[in-house]
């Protein structure tokens, strides 16, 4: 069983919901999981563009709460962003001793916008700025597409993965 689930996909994919719907279906099979987001480590500014060294600076506390919850022997949701080679290493180097799961969460761009449009808590632009740039690309373990899929149905599919 993989102890560290790695949801990277662009702003307004559905991560955060799909995460929780995880946390939730872990707890029900008795298992203590921890959510670590990139919301709960960045303050964003609709007014203000997001840029990669933006998420590049909380990178280190994201890593040591993830490292935390490892040792702890808990389950890592981590719902993140990633946009550069740099950040996916700090990643990586952080959960070196951890059983990672990585899942790339997409949906269409015209789902993204509408998303984006409806929080109004992220600058216009943010979610296909971050498709653009997300890193990986490709070679991940799983895709969900939460435009097309339910959340709770996508994590059924990612937990069914993570046996």
């Amino acid at each position: 069983m993989h102890n560290v689930i790695l949801l990277n996909g662009p702003s307004s994919a559905g991560k955060s919901t799909l995460s929780k719907e995880l946390q939730k279906r872990l707890g029900e099979s008795n298992l203590e999981s921890v959510i670590i987001s990139i919301d709960d480590y960045m303050v964003t500014d609709p007014k203000e563009t997001i840029y990669e060294d933006d998420i590049y600076e909380i990178m280190p506390a994201m890593c040591r709460d993830l490292k935390e919850a490892v040792r702890a022997g808990k389950i890592v949701i981590m719902d993140h962003a990633i946009t550069s080679e740099r950040i996916f290493d700090a990643f990586l180097d952080a959960a070196k001793e951890a059983n990672v799961l990585t899942v790339k969460v997409i949906c269409d761009v015209d789902i993204l916008r509408q998303r984006e449009k409806e929080r109004g808590d992220r600058c216009p632009g943010s979610a296909e700025a971050s498709l653009q740039y997300l890193w990986p690309k490709d070679g991940y373990d799983l895709c969900v597409d939460n435009g097309k899929v339910s959340a709770a149905e996508n994590a059924k599919i990612i937990l069914e993965q993570n046996r």
